[in-house]
């Protein structure tokens, strides 16, 4: 599923140098720790509701609120024009231009720096390590 097309994720068409996209990773990687751990504790939680684990505090309603915090903070990405593609794992991208190609500069859960890109049509599965010393534009 690629959020972007089923909940509304994919953000504004905004164009990003790697300059600028790379500036944003500070930021992108302490949501991205906390969207992580979101995803987690929802995870438990959900577990304990269909198992009937009495042992959670919590339950449907701290599910929702959690839920909604979580939308809140993948919301983020989207208002600075990044693509959330994934939760699970985290997949972000930065729509970009790369030698006259519309690409998209691509993060994933576990990434220390941004250093992957792929063509716009190719998803994913086109992802290539961007040679040192490069920029985009």
């Amino acid at each position: 599923m690629e959020l972007d097309d089923e909940l509304g994720f994919g953000g504004t068409e905004r164009v990003f140098t790697l300059e600028e996209a790379r500036d944003l990773m500070p930021e992108v990687l302490e949501r991205a720790g906390l969207i992580v751990r979101m995803r987690a504790d929802l995870a438990e939680l959900a577990l304990a509701i269909n198992t009937e684990d009495d042992s959670h505090a919590g339950g449907i309603a701290e599910a929702k609120a959690l839920e909604a915090h979580l939308n809140e903070a993948i919301s983020w990405f989207a208002s600075h024009g990044i693509e959330v593609k994934g939760i699970a794992p985290l997949l972000i991208d930065f729509p970009s231009r790369w030698e006259g190609m519309d690409v998209r500069l691509c993060w994933v859960e576990g990434e220390t720096d941004l250093a992957w890109y792929h063509r716009s049509e190719l998803g994913f599965a086109g992802r290539r390590p961007l040679r040192a010393g490069e920029s985009s534009g």
